[in-house]
């Protein structure tokens, strides 16, 4: 059922704001650090152990597909505005290191997607030449 995967979604939500204030209180600061995070990381490793024991089916991640669907774009967005008002408040050191960070990555993708073509490449039992054509 889809309310399942909505149970399963608020559960790792709730265990990982849990786990991000606990982990703020152990570095003395009063916020939440990682919240987020530990739920996303929770609910992956749950929904991948639950499909495997078969406990998980379709319809349950419907419920999960439906509030990802939603969710993440909302977080994302949170998130970029805190960075980028931490950037402005920060000076400009703070801005200039944020978008060294954004040019290297954006400069990073395409080596990476060379380093996972040729490793495709290299393992692709596919080949477009018939068996009889090649010499």
């Amino acid at each position: 059922m889809i309310i399942y995967g909505v149970a399963l979604l608020s559960i790792c939500y709730l265990v990982g704001n849990f786990a991000g204030e606990l982990l703020g209180y152990l570095l003395h600061e009063d916020k939440n650090v990682g919240g987020v995070g530990f739920s996303m990381l929770l609910l992956m490793f749950l929904t991948e152990r639950m499909k495997k024991l078969g406990h998980f089916n379709s319809v349950s991640a419907g419920g999960v597909q439906f509030w990802a669907a939603m969710y993440i774009p909302i977080v994302v967005a949170m998130a970029a505005q805190q960075n980028v008002m931490g950037a402005i408040k920060g000076g400009w050191v703070a801005f200039f290191a944020g978008l060294l960070a954004f040019i290297a990555s954006f400069m990073a993708v395409p080596v990476i997607n060379r380093i996972g073509l040729k490793k495709h490449l290299e393992t692709s039992t596919w080949n477009p030449v018939p068996e009889e054509d090649r010499q």
